[in-house]
């Protein structure tokens, strides 16, 4: 009795949850992401496929590009746009990974400097809320995270670590609204994976 009580209860919370999500958008706001990405994700696929086998070779651009720059100079710009509202896209760090000699090594410290990165943001985040023009002119700017991640919490967390919604924006808003620092830094690990995910579609596509 008491186990198939228990299921009841875990299905009644699932059930609450969902229902929850369905009445405050969440779902709608996934589609709306998705929406917005697949076209442009298609046509950079679609372009890179391309490039790859009709132009040029995409890995030995990346190499020629690359190749006198600075392994650590490199990491520390991309340490930098993770931590700063992520003003340059992953994909291009984890294409450049690709031609370097231990590419998982690569990917692996940009994933763990990605995390690092949003940690410093919600950092950012608790610090706006100490100056308060600085608080007033983010909430303006960001507002519409900051409303989101006070009503979906760590599940818009994983959304951000997952999906191409700015991560460094989610984890500024999660220190503004004081989210629990030790929550977030276990739903931001969802960001390894969608480093490792990418790696997979973008190192066949350079192949």
């Amino acid at each position: 009795m008491k186990i198939q009580s228990s299921k009841k209860s875990r299905k009644s919370r699932i059930a609450l949850l969902h229902q929850y999500f369905s009445y405050t958008g969440f779902y709608d706001f996934i589609v709306s992401i998705l929406k917005k990405a697949i076209v442009p994700l298609f046509l950079i696929i679609g372009l890179v496929l391309f490039l790859e086998y009709y132009v040029l070779d995409f890995e030995n651009l990346f190499y020629t590009t690359t190749k006198n720059l600075p392994t650590i100079g490199l990491l520390s710009v991309f340490f930098v746009s993770e931590s700063f509202l992520g003003l340059i896209p992953p994909e291009l760090f984890i294409a450049w990974v690709k031609t370097l000699p231990n590419p998982i090594l690569y990917l692996s410290i940009l994933a763990l400097l990605s995390y690092l990165g949003g940690c410093v943001s919600y950092g950012i985040g608790r610090w706006f809320l100490r100056v308060s023009s600085l608080r007033n002119w983010i909430e303006v700017k960001i507002g519409k995270h900051i409303h989101n991640i006070r009503k979906w919490g760590g599940f818009l967390i994983i959304v951000g670590a997952l999906l191409p919604i700015p991560f460094s924006i989610v984890s500024i808003a999660s220190g503004i609204i004081r989210f629990s620092f030790v929550k977030y830094l276990f739903y931001a690990l969802f960001r390894f994976a969608r480093f490792y995910l990418f790696a997979i579609a973008i190192f066949k596509l350079m192949s």
